[in-house]
């Protein structure tokens, strides 16, 4: 594998950007809405955005200085007048609107009614909320720290979230919110865009009540297979212990190894194979069965 290498100082400001983009992605989107002195609301989304902190529950997303001449947006603007902004969350339902809402209006300009979206009143704070957003934080702004002086700088506006309102539709039976249900939308390089729905959503799970034996503890010939990938192999880590004799013999006498290995032939990797169907299916234990009979 080849790469190419990059000194970010050799290049353009709008080159590095368009590689940051394109690589660091899929992004979250704060669809901000904030307020001025004089009343003017603004609404503008920003991909620079993320959650880091739950006590106190804190976010930060980031307006950056205008490539082109280094100008500030009105929403950084804004929170600096009356520190308050309303983080909206988008889903696909409203991904078109909010992308015409990135419009570059002229101040004053109110993007609610050029995006048609519905603006409500929040609770703690000023700005407005957007009815259609599945979910919305009210935030007042702790800090703005500033990354530079030139086009393309960040300014890390970090919120605290004071108000949380979650639409009852996309919430589950146990007061969660449903992945499935509030299809989200995240921001890629140029106009790209991907979508939290159907197939795209997996499950991995997490290795937070056990201590995995790591890939490095999986014998040679499975390690080195060329059949299962990194993933796979990120899988049969993700076990307490490699299954024992015992545990072997039961699951032979069970008959269930003879079951899924009948149509099995005896050539290279034939039980590798079996096994990556079966870690495709998250059938851990199984996999492991397989590969050491």
């Amino acid at each position: 594998m080849s790469f190419k290498t990059i000194n970010p100082a050799e290049i353009k400001t709008q080159e590095m950007h368009a590689y940051m983009l394109g690589s660091i992605a899929p992004r979250p989107i704060a669809f901000a809405s904030s307020i001025n002195k004089n009343g003017e609301i603004n609404l503008s989304p920003f991909s620079f955005f993320n959650a880091f902190g739950s006590n106190p529950a804190t976010i930060v997303f980031s307006p950056a200085l205008r490539g082109r001449d280094g100008h500030t947006k009105h929403t950084l603007d804004n929170v600096r007048e009356i520190p308050e902004v309303t983080i909206n969350i988008v889903s696909y339902d409203m991904v078109q609107q909010m992308s015409l809402a990135s419009t570059e209006y002229p101040k004053g300009v109110s993007e609610f009614e050029k995006a048609g979206f519905t603006p409500i009143a929040s609770e703690k704070i000023k700005p407005f909320r957007v009815k259609e957003s599945p979910v919305q934080f009210e935030c007042k702004v702790n800090d703005v720290v500033h990354l530079g002086e030139n086009g393309g700088a960040g300014n890390l506006i970090i919120c605290e979230i004071v108000m949380v309102h979650i639409h009852e539709d996309v919430m589950d039976d146990q007061g969660g919110i449903d992945q499935k249900k509030i299809d989200l939308v995240a921001r890629m390089g140029g106009n790209w865009y991907c979508r939290a729905h159907g197939d795209s959503l997996f499950e991995v799970e997490k290795p937070l009540t056990s201590l995995g034996i790591g890939v490095d503890s999986i014998p040679q010939d499975i390690r080195l297979s060329p059949v299962l990938t990194g993933n796979h192999l990120g899988m049969l880590g993700n076990i307490e212990q490699i299954p024992d004799a015992k545990e072997m013999a039961e699951f032979n006498r069970s008959g269930e190894l003879e079951l899924l290995l009948q149509d099995v032939h005896d050539s290279d990797f034939a039980l590798h194979r079996v096994a990556s169907e079966l870690l495709s299916k998250h059938e851990v234990k199984k996999a492991w069965m397989v590969l050491l009979s």
